[in-house]
């Protein structure tokens, strides 16, 4: 069996290599290249693992013919185009929590020098001034932090700023009441936070939705002399205005360790400002931080290309590696279903419905639900997979419905696929057997066991002595050899259905033939 490969392209802790090499993968490190010379190399490989120096654009991944995963060291995905990756069929990852505590510690340490004006005291101390009496500076204690995003770093930084006596106030959508008390905050829309706040501190992604979440207008709304630190994005404040409120007072202090663009410009308008403190994107800058998100990348991307498991994923369900051989078997079953009902339903399907009993019920829904659009979306794109199967389905407008039923019927566990055609609703069902193998059970309301895999054949018919003979004869004379004959009907004299395994692609000229035979309704090839 080849081994998967991978491209490690930014400068990243050499353990991350040798992890690759342990856990099964051949891996390169080749750092520095123009995206020019990416796209010349990157086909070769199954996996790429980047930190913010790579630029994964749309025209790296149409040349990137073999990539699976792509893998970022750290939090921010900026550098990856993640709607071409999806498109695409290629799993995008991060490291949310391998940076957490120093990027928090570095917002922290941004607060402390903005309450007491350090880098420019030590300035102008190590320029020969003894400037005691220019530098008044404000104690923390008592002042109310406003947290603007509240998920892993925010949490983290709300924790230090509990233990340093800091009141904290916290606006975050996702933040539910029950979280709020457990983190010791108080949650508060963002008008509330903006007029409360001693100190601002930012912690959310940059989204269309948080661009500018400080703009001129809400900073003008904050309490004077509010400082205001940025250690997560650049973008989420507006820098022009922030430069016109420090010059005014209205803002006290500003600390940066993130821009819009970066590096800034030489002569950037908030460079030189007084109160003013910045750093160059250092928040995830420690020897630890470095350390872990180099290795958790390299675990992750391993498990995913030898073991199926996902972790930490942006376009796609995560599933760890200990789910994964557990639930392998039934998103097997789901595939082959969902690409069942997609060879026989004609038209647009505008609603499926994809439900669950018994065991199956009790497992992580997701990949079930992924493989089942896999299986079903392949009647449109033959490179679909479990990462742009529900892009294309969105594309196409389609409904998804999940139902979950606990207690199991016949079966021990059973997964159901129904879709609404322009016919009606048509639904096919199945199981596993104890050893694992996925089984076919029902199918349009006819019960039938069979195997779905290579040629087959589908025959809708009337029960009627003679079709089967028919039926084998014509395949017989042209060749064509039965693997496995599987029979359903509803009753006896009412519609009945056939369902063959046949070793090879039945040409269109006997479906023909077969289609003339009395009591024949429809005939269909399918694949698996």
């Amino acid at each position: 069996m080849t081994k998967p490969k991978v491209l490690i392209s930014d400068k990243m802790d050499a353990n991350a290599a040798r992890i690759f090499k342990e856990r099964g993968c051949d891996v390169d490190v080749i750092t520095g290249k123009t995206p020019e010379e990416l796209k010349e190399i990157i086909g070769q490989y199954d996996g790429l693992a980047i930190r913010s120096s790579t630029k994964v654009t749309a025209e790296i991944l149409e040349a990137a013919t073999n990539l699976k995963v792509i893998g970022r060291a750290g939090i921010g995905v900026d550098n990856v185009d993640i709607p071409s990756a999806s498109a695409r069929g290629v799993v995008v990852m991060n490291t949310p929590f391998g940076n957490s505590i120093t990027t928090a510690e570095h917002a922290i340490a941004m607060i402390m020098a903005l309450a007491r004006q350090i880098p420019e005291a030590n300035a102008r101390t190590q320029a020969g001034e003894w400037p005691k009496s220019a530098f008044m500076g404000v104690e923390v204690t008592g002042k109310t932090l406003g947290l603007i995003g509240a998920g892993n770093i925010g949490s983290i930084v709300a924790s230090r700023a509990l233990g340093l006596k800091m009141k904290v106030a916290a606006y975050d959508p996702f933040l539910t009441p029950e979280r709020a008390v457990e983190l010791g905050v108080e949650k508060v829309d963002l008008g509330a936070l903006l007029e409360r706040a001693d100190f601002i501190s930012l912690h959310t992604p940059l989204t269309d939705e948080t661009r500018n979440i400080l703009s001129r207008e809400r900073m003008e709304q904050c309490k004077k002399g509010v400082r205001i630190v940025n250690c997560a994005r650049g973008g989420l404040v507006d820098e022009a205005a922030l430069k016109d409120l420090l010059d005014s007072g209205h803002v006290a202090g500003a600390a940066l360790d993130v821009f819009a663009k970066e590096p800034p410009a030489p002569d950037h308008p908030l460079f030189g400002t007084q109160n003013f403190i910045c750093t160059p994107h250092l928040g995830a800058s420690t020897t630890e931080a470095q350390v872990n998100v180099a290795l958790q990348v390299a675990e992750q991307m391993a498990d995913y290309l030898v073991n199926g498991g996902v972790t930490n994923a942006l376009n796609m369900p995560s599933l760890s590696a200990e789910e994964a051989p557990k639930l392998k078997p039934y998103m097997a079953l789901a595939e082959n279903l969902g690409s069942l009902v997609g060879q026989l339903a004609h038209g647009e399907l505008p609603k499926i419905s994809i439900e669950t009993e018994g065991a199956a019920a009790q497992l992580n829904q997701k990949p079930i639900v992924g493989a089942v659009l896999a299986g079903l979306m392949k009647r449109y794109s033959s490179s679909v997979n479990m990462v742009n199967a529900p892009y294309l389905a969105k594309e196409r407008g389609m409904e998804i419905r999940e139902i979950r039923n606990d207690r199991g019927g016949i079966y021990h566990t059973l997964i159901r696929v129904t879709v609404e055609t322009s016919q009606g609703r048509r639904s096919v069902a199945g199981t596993l057997f104890s050893n694992g193998a996925p089984r076919l059970v029902e199918m349009f309301g006819i019960s039938i066991e069979a195997d779905l895999a290579g040629h087959m054949l589908y025959i809708a018919n009337r029960d009627m002595p003679g079709f089967i003979g028919s039926v084998g004869q014509i395949l017989g004379e042209a060749g064509i050899n039965i693997g496995t004959f599987h029979l359903g009907r509803r009753e006896q004299g009412g519609d009945a259905i056939l369902l063959l395994s046949v070793d090879n692609k039945v040409p269109q000229e006997l479906l023909d033939k077969i289609c003339k035979v009395p009591n024949v309704q429809r005939v269909w090839p399918l694949h698996f």
